[in-house]
């Protein structure tokens, strides 16, 4: 069986092929980032499927609530409901809790690690362009004056599981999903 985003990564091929691009290191790869990119990850693989559930919580509609514990991220949309994710979440030394807003939101956003990634990791680029690669994914949405993101991943299979310096990660699709959803100024609560 082949492995998760390889018929992807071979229809990408084909399609830039039929389409004349590639080549050139100058040629922005147009399935890397865009409208055509959010289309492909239509058809990633799903990790953990998004669903509809009953919420008991006390949040109002519009809330992101995250359960640290159960790896799950809930979009809150009242009357008694909420749209529950998977996520990955902080490892070890990396989780938190608190309350915070969303202050800003990007799609396809660069990626500049933090000073304190860097220290750790000196062999990370200084920069990446949004794109495929890029560990931000498909959307970002900033919390507050913190270095903390949810963000979208291009691995689906960390889904789940505590592998991150703080931010909560999501599958491509799914984050797109939430971006839709969540307004800047959205109420963002983390609990264990």
């Amino acid at each position: 069986m082949p492995k998760p985003g390889f018929l992807v990564k071979t229809a990408t091929a084909a399609v830039l092929a039929i389409c004349g691009v590639g080549g050139g290191a100058a040629t922005a790869n147009p399935l890397d980032s865009g409208p055509l990119a959010d289309f492909l990850n239509v058809f990633r693989g799903q990790a953990i499927p998004r669903e509809t559930v009953a919420w008991k919580g006390a949040e109002k509609p519009g809330t992101i609530v995250v359960s640290t514990r159960q790896r799950r991220l809930y979009y809150v949309l009242g009357g008694g409901e909420a749209i529950r994710y998977g996520v990955g979440v902080g490892r070890q030394g990396f989780s938190w809790s608190g309350v915070k807003t969303v202050t800003m939101k990007k799609e396809w956003p660069a990626w500049r690690p933090p000073a304190q990634m860097l220290a750790r990791r000196p062999d990370l680029p200084r920069f990446m362009a949004g794109g495929q690669d890029n560990p931000l994914g498909a959307r970002a949405l900033y919390l507050g004056s913190s270095l903390y993101r949810i963000h979208g991943s291009n691995e689906p299979e960390t889904m789940g599981a505590a592998v991150s310096s703080g931010c909560i990660r999501m599958t491509n699709k799914d984050v797109v999903d939430l971006y839709d959803r969540a307004r800047v100024g959205t109420k963002v609560v983390v609990r264990d």
